[in-house]
């Protein structure tokens, strides 16, 4: 099947991303992350593993654009999700709309049934360019920050339950957990390699500042951070509780013992990513957390 080429303007010229272009790309990303919030967000772990989806092909689901002195300024990657990232110096140029075409159009040509991107809900312009192709709101995600000025106090574990921090060794049952839990909303279970990738073995992954929860031997809470060089605080992955030791406060505990783990390593905030379909946004306000930000979940049927 011949490979997709997007129609950009006078100048500039696509290719298909490698491992080697990581670098640039998350440079690419973190120009656009200072426009939209005003800080970096990802690292370029992250940027890798979005490479390293089961089933994307980086040759053929992967665009890279630049501009006429070679610098790139623009990328797009689709597998069921998708994601455009345009420099904030090169819009308004048509790179966007090309881009999400070439999407669109790759998620026919592979028989993707529905494609899914994220906005910033800050970015107004993007959002219009989303609902002009006939996308529509699916869920409403939010970056919810906690700022730490003094230590944070840690409750009682409940009983019959500690907390200790990631060891080697705990992957294998944290994946289990997290797909249990996560089952409730995720379209599809994560393979552990697809997991991992993202989480217990991205290089930031901060095994020290995660937490897990035990009902004597048997996990049943996890909380996975992050250090993500160039920021100052700290992020949490994923927090997941199994279902029949919920409302027992182990959630709380958890991120509590994560957010002192990394008050204690210098940083006096940190962040997590939740959305709606989750219902934990309510729990992450009675812990003390509040919106920073919010984005919108987009998504196209594509009738194939």
């Amino acid at each position: 099947m011949p490979s997709l080429v997007p129609l950009l303007p006078p100048g500039y010229r696509s290719r298909p991303a490698t491992a080697g272009d990581i670098p640039a790309i998350h440079a690419l990303v973190m120009d656009c992350e200072r426009q939209a919030y005003g800080r970096v967000q990802r690292d370029a772990g992250a940027v890798a593993a979005d490479l390293s989806r089961p089933g994307l092909a980086p040759e053929s689901d992967t665009v890279l654009v630049h501009d006429p002195a070679g610098r790139l300024v623009a990328r797009a990657w689709v597998d069921r999700r998708s994601e455009v990232d345009v420099h904030p110096e090169h819009r308004g140029r048509g790179l966007g709309a090309s881009l999400l075409t070439w999407t669109l159009a790759r998620a026919r040509q592979a028989g993707t049934a529905r494609v899914v991107q994220s906005v910033p809900d800050s970015d107004t312009d993007a959002a219009a360019l989303l609902r002009a192709h006939g996308y529509e709101p699916l869920v409403t995600a939010w970056l919810l920050e906690f700022a730490m000025p003094a230590e944070p106090s840690v409750p009682e574990a409940p009983p019959g339950i500690t907390v200790r921090p990631f060891g080697a060794g705990d992957g294998p049952a944290a994946h289990t957990l997290v797909q249990d839990a996560f089952d409730e909303w995720q379209e599809r279970r994560q393979g552990y390699e697809e997991w991992a990738v993202h989480t217990v073995e991205r290089p930031t992954f901060a095994p020290r500042q995660s937490a897990l929860a035990f009902a004597g031997d048997d996990l049943v809470g996890a909380a996975l951070a992050l250090d993500v060089p160039g920021t100052d605080e700290g992020y949490l992955e994923q927090v997941a509780v199994r279902r029949d030791h919920r409302g027992r406060g182990i959630a709380r505990l958890l991120l509590r013992h994560t957010f002192r783990a990394f008050h204690r390593t210098g940083l006096r905030c940190c962040t997590l990513w939740t959305h709606s379909d989750t219902g934990a946004l309510d729990l992450y306000h009675r812990v003390g957390m509040t919106v920073r930000h919010s984005s919108t979940v987009m998504s196209k049927d594509l009738g194939v």
